[in-house]
């Protein structure tokens, strides 16, 4: 494995600990700064918002950019924003502080992602990429209950300044370790936008906004089912959320090889699974044990998907795949945001504290119906052209993408 990939996967475990650290903190910030714990709710919310608009707008800024210089300024920016909130005084500039750390979000793993699949041959490209979201789900097993630990101890803005101290190591592993990639030479912003317009990456984005929503559904309101439904302690929670992350992990291990071997059928595959095993966590969430399995099930099948999803978007934008990876970051957070707004609605239409379960396998089904919708109009249709290992280029033989992925990597 190339030493590039861990210098990703850095950047991802910092990107991924103050994204959800927010929801263990919400309490200590509204104390500290003299508002409720709904209004503290928006800085989960600002930091989406500029999830979904930094992926487009800064994509397009660096668009002619070298890749290794534009990771290190994403990551920069990314650093700023969380030093800013761990020195904010009063709310409105910490979420300033929250949007700003959120917009280099979507372009950094969709910049990221291309270059992950440019560092290794032909045929382990997908492997590449789940490993730079390994720091992401580890983010969640470790990153997020220390930091929140840290932040109940030594007060909420020492989490952000840890975060940021994260972010400055990530710039000097990305600055020492990537190779020279340039940027695409016969792309800009015109050939990125055609590229997004392509039906095939517009169905694919829309598999991700459905399927993926179908898991926020129920992890938004997992804590309230484990106390509510399950019987477990509020004490008892986060040991369930880190049962969430190791599953988590678990799927971005499987999804790697398997999305290599066969995309679309993992890809199907995860979200029949998700669906039938939301289903599932109707019946079992009253049983501790059972309850317990089927998170970590949850978790796995989960983020099996996003490894498949991920890859068919850059695919299918063949020579201009970075703003699709990037937008694809933006339908993730779209599927959050979805997510929780849908599984609050069944559970104040009063249907019961695992009614999310069900909205959750709906949303899932749909994911599943939209991919099967794609595939079918995809059939015939000619090999994508590949990522390979300098930007813009195509190769026609697996050998001539492993030895361009080796020269790239020895610069």
């Amino acid at each position: 494995m190339p030493l590039a990939l861990l210098a990703l996967a850095v950047a991802a475990f910092g990107i991924g600990t103050t994204e959800f650290v927010m929801m263990g903190l919400l309490p200590d910030v509204a104390n500290d700064l003299g508002t409720s714990v709904p209004t503290a709710g928006y800085l989960v919310s600002a930091y989406a918002l500029g999830v979904v608009i930094g992926a487009p707008l800064l994509t397009a800024l660096g668009s002619r950019v070298p890749r290794k210089r534009w990771l290190v300024v994403l990551m920069a920016v990314f650093t700023v924003g969380n030093l800013a909130s761990a020195l904010a005084p009063t709310f409105g500039l910490l979420i300033a502080g929250r949007l700003l750390a959120g917009l280099p979000h979507g372009a950094f793993f969709g910049v990221g992602a291309v270059v992950a699949a440019r560092l290794v041959r032909e045929g382990r490209q997908a492997r590449a990429v789940a490993t730079m979201f390994l720091g992401l789900t580890i983010a969640n097993i470790v990153g997020v209950p220390a930091a929140t630990l840290l932040g109940q101890h030594l007060g909420w803005r020492a989490t952000f300044l840890v975060v940021a101290v994260i972010g400055l190591v990530a710039m000097a592993s990305l600055a020492r370790l990537i190779p020279p990639l340039p940027a695409d030479r016969n792309t800009g912003l015109g050939g990125e936008l055609r590229a997004l317009g392509d039906r095939q990456v517009l169905l694919g984005l829309l598999t991700t906004v459905f399927g993926f929503a179908g898991v926020f559904a129920v992890y938004s309101y997992l804590a309230s089912m484990m106390t509510e439904v399950t019987g477990f302690a509020a004490g008892s929670v986060p040991l369930v959320l880190a049962l969430f992350g190791i599953g988590m992990t678990l799927g971005a291990l499987a999804a790697g090889p398997l999305t290599d071997r066969a995309l679309r059928p993992t890809l199907y595959s995860s979200l029949g699974a998700l669906a039938l095993v939301l289903v599932v966590f109707h019946f079992t969430a009253p049983v501790k044990w059972a309850a317990l399995v089927t998170v970590v099930l949850i978790g796995a099948i989960g983020f099996l998907t996003t490894t498949p999803l991920q890859m068919l978007v850059m695919n299918k934008a063949q020579q201009a795949p970075t703003l699709a990876a990037a937008s694809n970051q933006s339908a993730f957070n779209l599927a959050n945001a979805g997510g929780a707004w849908i599984g609050g609605l069944v559970l104040s239409a009063g249907w019961g504290w695992t009614s999310p379960t069900l909205a959750g396998a709906v949303l899932a089904a749909a994911g599943l119906v939209v991919a099967l919708l794609a595939g079918f109009l995809d059939r015939g249709a000619p090999d994508p052209a590949r990522i390979v290992a300098r930007g813009g280029e195509t190769a026609p033989e697996p050998a001539a993408a492993a030895a361009t992925a080796t020269d790239a990597v020895g610069r």
